[in-house]
Formats: C-alpha cells, sequence, structure tokens
C-alpha cells in the first residue's frame, strides 16, 4: 500500500484490467458482512453518485467517485456507466435448475381452476418431472443447464442456488447433483449445490414415507457427501409430504454429515416449518406463506434468513403471498429467488424485484438488498459476493436505468446494459445480439 501511494504522489496510476466510470448510481450495498441485513438496514444501499469501480484478477481493488478511483488507476478497458446504473450481480437464492421435460398444460390446468393437489392426483407436478429428468442423460440435464443460466447471466444474475429433488433414487439424486456440478464448472455463473432428496415422497414408496426417509438418511446421504456434491440439505416440510419430524430427523442426519440446513417451510398450510428452521438454526427458510408471527419471531432471534419466492406464489393461482413486510417488522432477514422449476418458469431476478415490490410492498430498497446481499447470506457466501466492496469478487450488473427504482418502475422487459462476472465482460447488450461467455472459451 505504501509503495501505491508513492506512485501515485509521482503522478502515476496503477494499471488493473478494468474500470467502470461514471455510473450515475454505483449501488454498493457496502457494509458489515457478518450478518443479513433486518429493518431499516435494508433500505441502506450505499449509494455513490458518479461511482466508478476499479478490477484487478477478478476482483474489486477500488470503489468510490470516478474522480478519486481514475485518480489512482488506468486501464484499456474502460467502461462508461454514465446514465446507468451499476450494482451488484443479483443473487438468486432459490432455483430448482436441473430437470428434463415442461408443464405448460398444467399452467392451463390452473388457469382453469384445477389445484396443486388435483393436479398431482391426475399424474402431474413433482412426479410428472421426476420421470422424464430420470430418464435424461446427465449430458442432456448438463446442456439444458447450460441454456438456463445463459438466460439468468443475461438477466443480471451472476450467482446461483440450484437444488436436486427430481430423481427421488440414490441414483437420479447423485445424477442431478453431478449435473449442477458441472455446469458450475462450465459457465461463469456460480451454480451452489443443495440436496433436496426430500422434495416428494416416490412413487415407489407411496404410503411408506418413512421408509424412504430411511433411505435418505441411511443411503442417499452418504452418498453425496462422500463425493462432496453439495453445501446444503433441504427438506420440503409441508402436510402430506415431509412432517416437522421427519424433517428435522433429515436435516439432523445431515448436519452430521458437514451439510448446512435449509427448509421449504410453511408453502401450502401452517406445519411449523419456520419455527422448525430457527430451532435447528438452519441457514434459511424458504417460501413462508402460512408461517406465524411467533416462529418468524423465532427466526429473527436465530438470524435465519427468509428466502421469499413471488413468482412461486404467483404461479400456484392462490391468491396468497408471503407478508414480507410483517417479516421486516419482526426482524427477520429477507431475501428473494426465483424458484425457477417446471412449474414457475421464469429465469428473471427484475421481474421478481418487481413483484417483490408489488404484491409483497417491499420497497426498491428492500428489494434490491433482497437480491443481493441478503441472498448471498443466505446461500452462504456473503464475504464473497452481494456487494460492491474491496476483496470481493467483480461481479456487477450495469442496468439501462438511472437509478435502482427502475427494476420495479420499469418491468416486463430486460435492463441489463452489460454483466460483469469475475471481472470479464459476460454480457454485452451493446455490440448486437446477447454475447454469453462460457469459461471455455
Amino acid at each position: 500500500m505504501v509503495a501505491a501511494q508513492k506512485r501515485v504522489r509521482r503522478g502515476s496510476r496503477e494499471t488493473v484490467d478494468l474500470l467502470i466510470v461514471n455510473a450515475d448510481e454505483l449501488v454498493t450495498l457496502a457494509g458489515d458482512n457478518q450478518r443479513a441485513r433486518v429493518g431499516k438496514q435494508m433500505r441502506e444501499l450505499g449509494i455513490i453518485r458518479d461511482g466508478s469501480l476499479a478490477v484487478k484478477d477478478g476482483r474489486i481493488v477500488a470503489v468510490g467517485k470516478t474522480h478519486e478511483v481514475t485518480k489512482k488507476f488506468r486501464s484499456e478497458n474502460v467502461l462508461s456507466a454514465n446514465g446507468k446504473t451499476v450494482l451488484p450481480g443479483f443473487i438468486d437464492a432459490h432455483t430448482h435448475l436441473i430437470f428434463a421435460g415442461s408443464r405448460e398444460d398444467e399452467f392451463q390446468m390452473r388457469v382453469e381452476g384445477a389445484s396443486y393437489v388435483e393436479i398431482l392426483n391426475a399424474g402431474g407436478g413433482i412426479l410428472r418431472t421426476v420421470r422424464e429428468t430420470r430418464k435424461a442423460s446427465v449430458d442432456r440435464l448438463v446442456a439444458e443447464g447450460l441454456a438456463k443460466l445463459d438466460a439468468m447471466l443475461e438477466h443480471g444474475t451472476t450467482t446461483v442456488e440450484a437444488k436436486s429433488g427430481y430423481g427421488l433414487t440414490t441414483k437420479d439424486e447423485l445424477k442431478i447433483l453431478d449435473a449442477i456440478r458441472r455446469t458450475n464448472q462450465l459457465h461463469t455463473v456460480d451454480v451452489v449445490p443443495t440436496f433436496l432428496g426430500a422434495h416428494a415422497v416416490p412413487l415407489e414408496y407411496k404410503g411408506n414415507t418413512h421408509g424412504y426417509v430411511n433411505l435418505i438418511i441411511e443411503e442417499m446421504l452418504p452418498r453425496v457427501t462422500e463425493k462432496a456434491l453439495a453445501e446444503f440439505c433441504d427438506v420440503f416440510c409441508e402436510r402430506n409430504v415431509f412432517s416437522l419430524e421427519q424433517s428435522r430427523k433429515i436435516l439432523s442426519a445431515a448436519k452430521g454429515y458437514g451439510l448446512k440446513s435449509k427448509v421449504h417451510a410453511d408453502e401450502m398450510s401452517m406445519l411449523g416449518g419456520a419455527g422448525l428452521a430457527a430451532d435447528i438454526e438452519a441457514i434459511s427458510a424458504e417460501h413462508l406463506l402460512f408461517s406465524s408471527e411467533e416462529n418468524l419471531k423465532a427466526m429473527a432471534a436465530k438470524n435465519v434468513v427468509a428466502v421469499l419466492l413471488p413468482a412461486a406464489a404467483l404461479s400456484l393461482m392462490m391468491g396468497k403471498y408471503a407478508d414480507a413486510r410483517l417479516m421486516i417488522e419482526c426482524g427477520v432477514p429477507v431475501a428473494l429467488g426465483t424458484d425457477f422449476n417446471p412449474n414457475c418458469l421464469t429465469e428473471s431476478m427484475q421481474l421478481v424485484i418487481a413483484l417483490g415490490c408489488y404484491i409483497m410492498r417491499l420497497t426498491p430498497g428492500e428489494a434490491v438488498t433482497a437480491a443481493t446481499i441478503n441472498a448471498a447470506h443466505a446461500i452462504g457466501k456473503a464475504n464473497e459476493v452481494g456487494s460492491l466492496e474491496v476483496g470481493k469478487k467483480a461481479d456487477a450488473v450495469i442496468l439501462n436505468a438511472p437509478n435502482h427504482k427502475f427494476l420495479g418502475y420499469h418491468f416486463g422487459t430486460n435492463l441489463v446494459d452489460k454483466v460483469v462476472k469475475n471481472g470479464r465482460i459476460a454480457v454485452d447488450k451493446e455490440i448486437g445480439p446477447s454475447k454469453i461467455v462460457h469459461l471455455e472459451e
């Protein structure tokens, strides 16, 4: 640092790989990265007017006013963000990235009034996707996963969590997790793996959920962790799926294998999944449409992140959404995710931010926090991504918008101008058709 200061005093500037300059708003989300943001903290975006970033070796080396940064650093690669907004790459904290097939006919059934349970009883839903995914090769799943990540990256997402759960046999769950690992290796987007063998009870175990729980604990978890295929274990804790006791049993066993806990909680009914997440100190509880105030306060006390999924709630057509305002009042840290899956087919965190504002009454600032730094906390990556701070990965989105409020205000379109991932320009809308840069190029 002393040597660098001497060089600056002599009038020279340090050369870096990339400069982003003159942003109307540079939304840094700078602050304490040890805990997810709660309450009024969710509105504190750390905005710098006429802001600039300097990037070297894939990391951020300077953040500040343009004249301050350019006084110390120079680069042959300079991106002007004049008239635009720069913010951290979006973190999608809940996806089911890897699956085969589609269920557009079920969409029509829902429009015509069929319930989730009626569709399931007609042979649709999760188990339909399980049948298709079991038939698919890992190469096909990887190819389709890369295409999905392309679309996510085009919309500004630079890190995603990806759950298994459409295999429901040891062999097929391992296949899906292997596909997740390979997409992470091949694509510039970072993919964080979650084991969700407890997504549904497969037909082979109909009427024997206890037996399937034992299979997860005795066979799946050892194989998953032996191959280091997951960082988290998730459970669909819901009536007629996995009970509170079964969910606790699975997650306790997973903890013994070194996997951190997540919970699909209270999506269809007030079973108490949020309370379970607090009791076991899960990193996150997700969905939370029917969670009680008592259990939300318990989550707040344990700093369990609430991952809210407004697009998923919209797709269910129940007219019910998670109470984000109550959660924030209770001190629960709120994050957002797409819940990308065959029943909720959207890759856009921009849409999710807009829905968070219009339907859940998040302020634009709260929604941006929920889609960046709090989402990073929900997947255990807040020390690396989620904010624009010195030392973190240079993952940034440049929006064709003068400020962050346009993310909710101008919805139904893609506001991305450029995406920078690990210090490289991964998407550039100004050079014609969208350019996606894969790691192998």
